[in-house]
């Protein structure tokens, strides 16, 4: 049993420059695919990520919240799954708060590109793997 749930995930987590995120579509088949590591998270709850409100994921978003979240260390073959939901932002708050210069090289048009948008997922539980032993966590 780990000690510390959440330093010992938030410590994996903050050494990963990738991250693996999934959805559902209308067909209910998961759909995964990588991205670049959360913009801001807040423990082992709350992620926020930046990508494309034209994105196929953002669509599915919409329709099913349920989300998975994935972070792995190839070193020491150790990883992280999280579930729970993801939301799609578009408020002005929420995509200022985690702009970044360099960002206009995805989203020309500055913070306002109506293409720019925040996925906020919020964590219900995981699954941690390291030393060839899984466990199951509640994210409180």
């Amino acid at each position: 049993m780990m000690r510390n749930v959440a330093q010992t995930i938030g410590n994996l987590i903050d050494k990963q420059t990738v991250s693996i995120i999934s959805s559902v579509d209308s067909e209910g088949f998961p759909n995964t695919k990588a991205m670049l590591a959360p913009r801001k998270r807040e423990g082992i709850g709350v992620f926020w990520f930046t990508t494309n409100t034209s994105s196929a994921r953002v669509a599915q978003y919409r329709l099913d919240p349920k989300a998975c979240i994935y972070f792995f260390d190839r070193r020491f073959f150790r990883g992280v799954m999280l579930k729970g939901a993801m939301e799609v932002l578009e408020d002005a708050e929420s995509k200022e708060m985690i702009w970044r210069e360099g960002d206009t090289l995805y989203y020309p048009k500055g913070v306002t590109d109506p293409d720019y948008c925040v996925l906020r997922f919020t964590a219900q539980s995981g699954r941690y793997y390291a030393n060839l032993r899984s466990e199951d966590f509640v994210v409180e």
